[in-house]
């Protein structure tokens, strides 16, 4: 293994442990350059002041060397500063990473008290996405980690309540539904060495009806649904959950998507509430990347790339794409829901499934908007930094370019260093379920904790499993 390999995988380690759980000194040469770097960066972005309600403008240099003399705890910086962020920067990685992960760890502890123990255990809300269910996902994920055992009995105990809680919902999904419930306690309990309760919760999702009036979408529909058999199936075992519970609904998908596609536009096109949206949450970013990870009839994969190309070729000149197919004019989301970052995860899949150059350089030119308009004005994984960051770790686990997972890093440094304070401020939007996984801080310890342990927590990036 080469220097820089070894740098490289060193970095990666280190990075990996910021994103998902969230996500000294030098010499004064060292400072000024990037501190010139700084300057320049924060001149560009005169052009786009007009944004600057959405996101911060993001002068962080595009790349900065880790600096072997900063050692921890030295010569302390005050938070919120240029000073402080690159600090934070170029420290080495192993010192990184610890903060990242006490980091993480630390938020963990407040988001359990917060969302289990001040509720006395009880469930208003039991989905993954917004509810006490992201909770448990958040301390499995932690397990995995640093397998600390009580985080996984914890996360056992509360995926229980939130079956109680979840036993007659219609819903049907992974992030917002029954499905969830099931394919997450399922895995627990696998990993709990439980297979009378592995049973259990297998049994129970197999009893899951889906309506024929369900939306095809990720949060609520049908993708929603083929996510959870994937979850199941990955980490129990090929076929714990059989095929022929998602055949038809896979058919379901594509049918519905031909009948609002073609005539001159996309193969597949889908709608939800009247709205053809395009992005990751609702639409045809999320549907496609889930339609990717099984075996399609050659037909329907060529209408799944034909869609994706349809995506390319009406993209906005930034290199954003639409929230939906007749919102053409507003080059103006930049979230994991609606816009680029969404949409990167599917370009990068697509890019492997394909082994199409045409998926890659998207995703390449998708990534740079992230870049420039990605450092949003919220936390979470929805609509926040840290699931805008999940951009750069997909394509750095495609190309191997350590530039992406710099940027990785550099959107989990800039939490680190200013979310708590700019919330304090109010200066930065804490999500309208401040402890909840995908709208508030959970992500941003999923984030810290991804950069540990390199896993990524979003199934559009492919890696919730």
């Amino acid at each position: 293994m080469t220097g820089d390999t070894v740098e490289a995988e060193k970095l990666k380690e280190g990075t990996t442990r910021i994103l998902g759980l969230f996500i000294i000194e030098s010499t004064s040469a060292f400072e000024a350059d990037l501190m010139d770097d700084i300057n320049v960066g924060a001149s560009k972005y005169c052009q786009i002041a007009e944004m600057a309600d959405r996101f911060y403008p993001n002068v962080m240099p595009d790349f900065v060397a880790e600096n072997p003399a900063i050692e921890e705890e030295q010569h302390p910086i005050p938070q919120g500063t240029n000073e402080s962020l690159l600090k934070l920067l170029s420290t080495p990685y192993h010192i990184l990473s610890e903060k990242f992960k006490r980091a993480a760890l630390d938020l963990k502890e407040t988001i359990v008290v917060e969302t289990w123990g001040l509720t006395k255990q009880q469930v208003p809300d039991f989905t993954l996405y917004c509810g006490t269910l992201g909770t448990a996902f958040l301390l499995f994920k932690a397990y995995q980690v640093t397998k600390n055992t009580n985080d996984l009995a914890v996360s056992s105990q509360i995926v229980k309540d939130c079956d109680s809680a979840s036993r007659h919902s219609r819903d049907v999904t992974f992030l917002c539904g029954r499905a969830g419930v099931c394919a997450l306690g399922a895995v627990v309990a696998k990993y709990m060495g439980d297979d009378q309760l592995v049973f259990y919760y297998v049994s129970q999702f197999k009893e899951i009806k889906l309506t024929k009036d369900l939306p095809d979408e990720l949060l609520y529909g049908r993708a929603g649904y083929l996510w959870a058999f994937l979850f199941i199936n990955k980490h129990i075992g090929q076929g714990t959950i059989p095929s022929t519970y998602t055949a038809a609904v896979i058919n379901e998908i594509i049918k519905n998507g031909r009948k609002l596609g073609g005539k001159g536009r996309s193969p597949l096109m889908h709608e939800w509430y009247g709205e053809m949206y395009w992005g990751a949450a609702h639409g045809l970013a999320g549907i496609m990347h889930v339609l990717m990870d099984f075996e399609l009839k050659p037909d329907d994969l060529e209408d799944v790339k034909g869609t994706l190309k349809y995506m390319v070729k009406n993209r906005f000149p930034s290199g954003n794409y639409p929230a939906s197919e007749n919102d053409r004019r507003r080059d103006l989301l930049v979230h994991w829901c609606h816009g680029a970052p969404g949409i990167v995860l599917t370009l990068v899949k697509a890019a492997e499934v394909f082994g199409d150059e045409e998926f890659l350089n998207a995703a390449v030119a998708a990534a740079e908007v992230v870049w420039n308009r990605g450092l949003l004005n919220r936390v979470g994984m929805c609509h926040g930094i840290s699931g805008n960051a999940y951009a750069f770790l997909s394509l750095y686990r495609l190309t191997g370019n350590v530039e992406y997972l710099y940027r990785a890093k550099a959107f989990a440094c800039f939490l680190l260093d200013r979310a708590h304070k700019l919330i304090a401020k109010g200066e930065m939007h804490g999500g309208d379920t401040p402890y909840s996984l995908f709208e508030g801080i959970a992500d941003q310890i999923q984030n810290d904790s991804m950069k540990y342990n390199t896993k990524c927590c979003c199934k559009v990036c492919g890696n919730i499993m």
